[in-house]
């Protein structure tokens, strides 16, 4: 994959609420993460970083789609373990509700039949995004009660905004049992510039805002940094972190991206993983 050549920028803000920063990020090529850690105190901040040392083993990995779903899988595994892990510490020294849990997004360059393509996977309610042509579209699906909602007509995209139960998640890390993530699996050529976040970020400004940031940045160091600053200044009611990646240096497919295809295409690889 060396004719694959990317920049990307990154930056997160404790917000003008909360008193700790809770979220983490890696931006290491060929990989990129978000982390939103849940949890009391500093609870959460565990989790958010566990999830970065795990996928910092991946840096140096190269590999096709399958065994990329696999190695992100395994990450995942490896961190939920070691949270029950500390849980269980944590109940024994006298803390019996002690809970620490994350959300994670990620990001990897694979090979798919020759091709190098984005293999995308999240696990709850923070965002990746792509931007193509100017067009910003939500690559994940929320893991959440009102996506769940919305998703068989009881409210609309207007009425998540300002649900009361907007902040229940229904998938991460650190639970009782092991959350499968979704995974997506794009060509370079139809995500010229890919956004992972938290939902600091998504939820104090909405996809309109964030693709007028995109466009007018051309640099990703500096997209990153206003789209969290544009958040702080929406209000800052969590933690806000994102990571901005281009594919440069990429010619162009004339192949059109068919997002159920390339779905189907990835479950098929896949098959059933542990």
């Amino acid at each position: 994959m060396n004719e694959v050549e990317l920049h990307y920028g990154s930056a997160t803000d404790v917000g003008q609420v909360r008193a700790t920063n809770q979220d983490a990020f890696l931006a290491q090529p060929p990989v990129f993460v978000v982390a939103d850690g849940m949890g009391g105190h500093d609870d959460g901040d565990v989790a958010s970083r566990m999830v970065v040392e795990e996928f910092s083993l991946l840096t140096d990995a190269t590999c096709d789609a399958q065994r990329g779903a696999e190695l992100v899988i395994a990450s995942l595994r490896s961190c939920h373990g070691r949270l029950l892990e500390r849980a269980e510490e944590m109940r024994s020294a006298g803390q019996p509700d002690w809970y620490s849990g994350t959300t994670a997004v990620v990001a990897l360059v694979v090979e798919d039949e020759g091709v190098p393509k984005w293999l995308l996977a999240n696990l709850g309610d923070s965002r990746i995004y792509k931007l193509t042509d100017g067009d910003l579209d939500q690559v994940s699906i929320d893991h959440s009660v009102v996506q769940e909602m919305f998703d068989a007509g009881h409210i609309s995209a207007a009425e998540m905004a300002t649900h009361p139960r907007r902040n229940v998640i229904t998938r991460a890390l650190g639970g009782p049992g092991f959350d499968q993530p979704d995974f997506f699996l794009l060509p370079l050529a139809s995500a010229e510039r890919i956004v992972l976040c938290s939902d600091g970020v998504s939820g104090m400004i909405d996809g309109e805002a964030i693709a007028g940031i995109l466009r007018d940045t051309p640099d990703p160091r500096d997209a990153a940094e206003r789209v969290v600053a544009a958040a702080v200044e929406a209000g800052g009611q969590d933690n806000a972190t994102a990571v901005v990646v281009d594919v440069v240096g990429l010619a162009r497919s004339g192949q059109v991206y068919d997002s159920a295809q390339q779905q189907q295409s990835l479950e098929e690889k896949l098959g059933a993983l542990p």
